[in-house]
């Protein structure tokens, strides 16, 4: 049996176990390349991956760049107010037409000056007397986009259907989760597999030990309590202490168990996020290969109620988080291609189910359109 069809089988079979006698998976599901190069055509491009928030280009032209898996990708604001992302790949030889995020009034290849208008459109190819060439044959490619929430979703897949999570949209309703201003942007490149931090962001059982100074205090691992998941989402709701100083109201629509709470969810395969009364912090995570991911983080807050010196200490606190699990999961990366590190069990549902609900989905993409994998009573 090969590497690739071992690991999906003993996935298939984890997927399957009981709900009350879990386990995760074996090291070999997070660093094997020849598996990641698997699930990227099985999983990868099959799904819905974030790429920011709409706000990130909120004038015509502007525009900021990505890339999944081997696509490159421009996402730009139209002279008809539409965001579109468009392929960061001229139709004459391939040159990229953009780097990093900026304004412009038309996209220019810097080989060979053809020009692009900011919806696509081929504007201009110098010197081309080609009897072949037509200008409405060279329009940059569209990619299969979805807007949710203020988050914009793309994926490779053109036939795919847009995703709907009814039950993710009345947990976040009463939050005005689309109304969040952008305050705060950051990437960088983690040495660690894409599930590792899937898996990292949406359990509460690390709280307390990896984050005792930045997090333990609001978030205690033991106020943990899982939130609903379905077909391609999980959420859980990290409780705040009675006695915490007051994080923001919020939208009016607000409970007070709402605005005591950060509800974390995570639209699979690759979004992960924080929604909390005043705070939005969202991780989009894009895979590079077994062991690198390019990590990209926003963070947007509700109206103005909270000032310049709260948000940029919110900013610091975010960083420093982050830095804390970046440096558990490029040693655990490292650790994971030990022949010992076998499947080991997870804890209870309340601080590691929506792992569950991970690999559970995981395992129904892996069948590739066959029967869904139900946990087993």
């Amino acid at each position: 049996m090969t590497d690739v069809a071992e690991i999906s089988r003993t996935l298939q079979e984890l997927a399957a176990l009981p709900a009350d006698r879990p386990m995760g998976m074996p090291g070999r599901f997070y660093t094997d390349p020849k598996w990641f190069e698997h699930e990227s055509a099985n999983v990868l491009r099959q799904g819905w991956h974030c790429l920011g928030r709409v706000d990130e280009v909120p004038e015509p032209g502007d525009f900021f760049t990505a890339q999944v898996l081997n696509e490159p990708m421009i996402i730009v604001r139209g002279d008809d107010d539409q965001v579109r992302v468009l392929a960061n790949v001229c139709r004459h030889r391939g040159m990229p037409l953009a780097e990093g995020r900026g304004n412009v009034k038309r996209f220019v290849c810097t080989y060979h000056a053809w020009a692009y208008g900011r919806d696509g459109g081929l504007l201009r190819a110098a010197r081309m007397e080609n009897a072949g060439f037509k200008t409405d044959n060279c329009r940059l490619y569209g990619f299969n986009t979805q807007f949710w929430n203020g988050f914009i979703y793309v994926n490779l897949d053109d036939q795919a259907a847009p995703f709907e999570h009814p039950e993710l949209d009345t947990l976040l309703s009463a939050y005005e989760t689309e109304t969040f201003r952008l305050v705060h942007v950051a990437e960088e490149n983690w040495h660690t597999n894409w599930k590792c931090l899937v898996e990292n962001f949406m359990e509460g059982y690390h709280l307390s030990v990896v984050h005792p100074k930045t997090l333990h205090d609001y978030t205690p691992t033991g106020l943990a309590r899982k939130g609903p998941a379905g077909g391609g989402f999980t959420s859980y709701c990290a409780n705040y202490p009675q006695d915490i100083p007051s994080r923001g109201m919020g939208a009016p629509g607000l409970s007070e168990t709402e605005q005591m709470r950060s509800t974390l969810f995570s639209i699979f395969p690759t979004q992960v996020a924080s929604q909390a009364a005043t705070l939005l912090v969202s991780i989009s995570i894009f895979p590079l290969g077994a062991d690198l991911i390019r990590v990209k983080w926003t963070m947007s807050t509700y109206g103005d109620q909270l000032d310049d010196e709260t948000i940029q200490g919110r900013i610091k606190l975010w960083e420093e988080v982050n830095r804390e699990d970046r440096e558990k999961l490029e040693k655990m990366q490292v650790a994971l291609k030990s022949k010992h590190a076998q499947a080991g069990p997870l804890a209870a549902d309340d601080y590691e189910g929506t792992i569950r609900d991970f690999q559970i989905w995981l395992a129904q993409m892996e069948a590739a359109g066959g029967p869904q994998v139900e946990a087993a009573e």
